[in-house]
């Protein structure tokens, strides 16, 4: 073997160096993914802080010149008691508080947006669509095998939904409650892990302002026309949080430039 200070051995030595070189760089350069990554539809709501009930929320879309705001902001409203970490697609958070059923908090974090559902038969959406019933519930009982699932009592027997309070037909049950009219669900828990928050839904307001029990809710016009742009074919997410969490987060989750601060 030639010694090291032979020329062929110090070519072969400096084409070694730089292709360990090359790939040390191009493991740093990969790129890394974010709980944002595939998607090119975002819904963006923003708070105050954790103990907000009111937030704001803007639509975004990607293509080549990265995130583009859709359409104006508007005004949404929170959990009665703010919002607090669910479990989604994002990593997990150490700080601030965590969701929990019954806590009154709208999850935090990054969410996929899930099949659309109201009282009409059928709407102008492309998202999957589910047409509830009066035997319609989302099962909010933690020990139930169906925890935090859309379900027909017609199929899966009264037994089976007895205790939930999430009758899907709010203007059957409750004289003509519009909120869930029309909405989509907020794909939080998907695990379906007991105790950690079910039945979390994008819906209509009874009036402007009122606060949820851990939904996002908003006017029906603006619900109209989210449900009207979303496709599944752009893998469409749902972001919620604090203002300071989502300057923090931006950058490393990829989330989009705010047109707009939280007011």
């Amino acid at each position: 073997m030639p010694s090291l200070f032979h020329p062929a051995a110090r070519r072969l030595l400096a084409a070694l160096t730089c292709l360990m070189a090359f790939a040390a760089t191009g493991a740093a350069a990969a790129p890394v993914a974010t709980p944002v990554h595939d998607a090119r539809q975002l819904v963006v709501v923003t708070s105050n802080g954790w103990d907000a009930t009111q937030g704001r929320l803007q639509a975004y879309e990607r293509g080549e010149h990265g995130w583009q705001p859709h359409g104006a902001a508007f005004d949404v409203s929170l959990g009665r008691t703010g919002s607090a970490w669910g479990l989604g697609l994002h990593p997990a958070q150490q700080h601030g508080p965590h969701k929990r059923e019954g806590d009154g908090r709208s999850p935090a974090g990054v969410f996929t947006i899930g099949p659309a559902f109201g009282y009409a038969d059928h709407i102008e959406s492309a998202l999957p669509y589910q047409a509830m019933q009066a035997s319609s519930y989302c099962m909010d009982v933690p020990a139930s095998p169906l925890y935090n699932q859309i379900v027909d009592a017609d199929k899966v027997g009264a037994d089976a939904v007895k205790g939930s309070t999430e009758a899907m037909r709010l203007d059957l049950h409750n004289k003509g409650d519009v909120r869930y009219r029309e909405g989509f669900v907020i794909e939080h828990n998907a695990a379906a892990v007991p105790g950690q928050g079910s039945c979390i839904f994008a819906h209509l307001w009874r009036a402007p302002g009122e606060a949820t029990a851990g939904c996002t809710a908003m006017e029906p016009a603006h619900m109209t026309a989210l449900l009207a742009w979303l496709s599944p074919r752009a893998r469409p997410l749902f972001v919620l949080l604090p203002q300071a969490e989502y300057t923090r987060l931006q950058r490393a989750w990829g989330l989009p430039v705010q047109a707009e601060a939280a007011h």
